[in-house]
C-alpha cells in the first residue's frame, strides 16, 4: 500500500468509501464500528508509550503483546471496512487463532495474580490505567459490532476477539500492576 496523500477532499459531503469502493454515509453504524476499533488502537499506542518508560523486564513482554494485538485491530478495522460478505477469509481465519492466544495468555497471567475477592477501580498505575482504558473502549466497540450485526453481517470472528480482548486488557491491567509494584486500589462499597 502506497499513500501520497492523506488528504481527499471525498469526504467533505459527509461520505466515505468501504474497501472496495462502495460510498457510505461517514455517520453510518459499520464507520461507527471500525472508527472504535481505530480509537482502541491509539488508547493501546498510548499504552505502549507509557510502557516504555518503565524498568521492569515485563515491560518488554508487554510491549510485545501490546504490539500484536494493535496489528490485528488494524485487520478488524480491515474487515469492518469491508462490505458484508466481501472480507478477507485469511483474516478472519486468522482472527479465530488468535482467540486461543488471547485465552492462553490470560490463562498464563492470572496464574500470577492473586484471585480478586472486590472489584477494582481502574487504575495500577499508568500503563494499568491506560490499559483500563483500552478495556473500556473494546467494550463499546464490542457493542456497537453487535448492533451493527443485527443490521448486517459481521464475522463472528471479530466479535469473539473483540469480546476476549477486553477480558484481556483487564487481566493485562492487573499483571502489569503487579509488575510495577503499583497498588490496585479496591472499591469501597457505600456503607450509607
Amino acid at each position: 500500500m502506497r499513500i501520497t496523500k492523506v488528504y481527499t477532499r471525498t469526504g467533505d459531503k459527509g461520505t466515505t468509501r468501504l474497501v472496495g469502493g462502495q460510498k457510505i454515509a461517514k455517520d453510518h453504524l459499520r464507520i461507527e464500528c471500525y472508527g472504535t476499533v481505530d480509537e482502541l488502537n491509539s488508547v493501546v499506542g498510548l499504552a505502549r508509550a507509557f510502557n516504555k518508560d518503565e524498568g521492569v523486564a515485563e515491560a518488554t513482554e508487554l510491549d510485545e503483546i501490546l504490539h500484536t494485538i494493535q496489528d490485528r485491530l488494524f485487520d478488524i478495522g480491515s474487515i469492518l471496512a469491508s462490505p458484508p460478505g466481501e472480507e478477507s477469509d485469511a483474516m478472519k481465519s486468522m482472527l479465530g487463532d488468535e482467540v486461543e492466544a488471547l485465552e492462553s495468555l490470560m490463562d498464563t497471567c492470572q496464574a500470577k495474580l492473586k484471585p480478586l475477592k472486590e472489584f477494582i477501580l481502574p487504575g495500577g498505575g499508568k500503563v494499568g490505567a491506560f490499559l483500563h482504558q483500552a478495556r473500556t473502549v473494546c467494550r463499546r466497540a464490542e457493542r456497537l459490532c453487535v448492533r451493527l450485526n443485527k443490521e448486517e453481517p459481521v464475522p463472528e470472528e471479530v466479535l469473539r476477539y473483540i469480546n476476549r480482548l477486553s477480558d484481556v486488557f483487564f487481566v493485562l491491567s492487573r499483571w502489569i500492576a503487579l509488575s510495577q509494584n503499583e497498588d490496585e486500589t479496591l472499591w469501597r462499597r457505600h456503607k450509607g
